[in-house]
């Protein structure tokens, strides 16, 4: 199942929904279900139950044909939203540290991201030119735990995962290397895009098996897969539940592949006007439009 929030496009009043996404439409829960989730996150923390209720009337009301939504006419909000934690991964990519000129550190680098920098599908994001003209992409694989994580093994860790998304980890490269945590130049306001769906992990049999990519302004920039992990997403958490439970609909950025514009020479940052979509196979393309001003 594929699950996002959106808001209606003609309204910028109407209230955050949360839907199941069937083909090129929204099937709204609220439409079929008695008190449905508002939210993903209130569905991931009603637990399996409340998972397979929705399953099962969904289900049996696009089977009798009930009117669904066609998404072009909807916008999307975060596809998480609530979140109790986000959680991001640095240098899990042996090209990405090298070309950055970082060592990948025996253990996983581990930071936050603020909650204000999550935003959804086809969104703008627009920073102001006197903080950072260095705005790079980063395409990372986004995984949402489904139930409290704690002492997980390695052996277990997928079981614990509700779904999946694409996260794009936006990044002010000139104040990440002016500064000594990563939080700030990667939590402006719309710098953490995600979306633009949750993928139940069931349609995820093997998360270390997807492409990954980055187009910017109609260039291919990123081009990998997330076997090249340095640590797999059951690894990380593992180690992760080892200091701390991981709480229900907690996000973890599981780090980006090499292909930064930073690397490159010239370098290539994203500038006013850009577009930048970021993909995992099977699970979706996240846009992104920018503005600098």
């Amino acid at each position: 199942m594929r699950f996002s929030h959106f808001v209606n496009e003609a309204n910028t009043g109407s209230p955050v929904r949360l839907a199941l996404v069937h083909g090129d439409d929204a099937l709204f829960l609220d439409e079929v279900l008695d008190d449905a989730p508002e939210t993903l996150q209130q569905l991931i923390e009603r637990g399996d139950e409340e998972l397979q209720r929705v399953r099962t009337h969904s289900h049996v009301a696009i089977s009798q044909g009930v009117e669904l939504t066609p998404i072009d006419g909807l916008r999307h909000a975060s596809a998480v939203l609530r979140t109790p934690q986000i959680i991001a991964i640095g240098l899990n990519y042996s090209a990405h540290s090298s070309e950055l000129n970082f060592k990948a550190d025996k253990a996983p680098t581990v930071f936050s991201l603020w909650p204000n920098s999550l935003t959804g599908h086809g969104s703008t994001t627009a920073w102001p030119r006197a903080l950072s003209e260095s705005i790079d992409y980063e395409a990372e694989l986004g995984v949402i735990i489904g139930k409290p994580a704690k002492d997980v093994s390695e052996a277990d860790a997928l079981d614990y995962v509700f779904g999946y998304t694409v996260v794009n980890d936006i990044t002010a490269r000139d104040i990440q290397y002016s500064e000594a945590q990563w939080s700030r130049c990667k939590s402006f306001d719309g710098f953490t895009p995600t979306g633009p769906s949750v993928v139940t992990r069931d349609e995820v049999p093997d998360p270390q098996n997807l492409h990954i990519s980055t187009v910017l302004d109609g260039h291919l920039m990123q081009d990998s897969s997330t076997g090249m992990m340095i640590r797999s997403v059951a690894t990380l958490i593992s180690y992760l539940s080892r200091s701390a439970t991981l709480q229900p609909g907690t996000l973890i950025s599981t780090g980006s592949p090499g292909g930064a514009g930073y690397s490159r020479d010239p370098q290539v940052f994203l500038r006013d006007r850009s577009t930048v979509t970021v993909s995992v196979e099977g699970i979706g393309e996240l846009t992104t439009h920018c503005r600098m001003t």
